[in-house]
């Protein structure tokens, strides 16, 4: 007999002074989202995005530390200023994904992440947009994916700040 798995779901609300447009390109655009993706301490180098239903993007976070690492957002629903949700995986430099130990991580590493983004406009040029992330099984993979999405997403409302 196998024990049942419990997982937790991340969940993320910020306030952005921008319209929704602009809060929904910064997801789609290469050029914004490799000056938002990777917490701080990292850059992203690369971004090819195929934002689309269907379609997978690849996108690489970077440091002096960790080196290169690559995520794949494989899109499952695009809902116009709406909704984006997509499967999150590491991957390789072209895409394909990769057993989260290749790349360094433990093997109780998340795969397959679901992660839905709702877009939500507030009046005067602002947005509410909440990110959840579904399924963690551990509380170590929680706190660290809680602090990277934060530290993201303060690199995303600079990007609006400074528009």
């Amino acid at each position: 007999m196998s024990a049942e798995t419990k997982t937790r779901d991340l969940v993320v609300t910020r306030v952005f002074d921008a319209p929704v447009a602009q809060v929904w390109n910064a997801w789609r655009d290469p050029d914004l989202v490799m000056r938002w993706w990777g917490p701080e301490g990292f850059t992203s180098p690369m971004a090819r995005m195929d934002f689309r239903q269907g379609g997978t993007s690849l996108v690489c976070m970077s440091s002096p530390q960790f080196g290169d690492l690559y995520s794949t957002w494989r899109y499952l629903t695009i809902v116009p200023m709406q909704r984006i949700e997509y499967i999150h995986n590491l991957a390789d430099k072209d895409g394909n994904t990769i057993d989260p130990v290749q790349a360094g991580m433990t093997a109780d590493f998340p795969q397959d992440v679901r992660q839905v983004i709702a877009f939500q406009p507030l009046g005067g040029d602002r947005t509410e947009m909440t990110v959840t992330e579904y399924g963690y099984p551990s509380d170590q993979w929680y706190e660290l994916s809680k602090l990277g999405l934060e530290q993201c997403l303060d690199k995303m409302a600079a990007i609006f700040a400074a528009a």
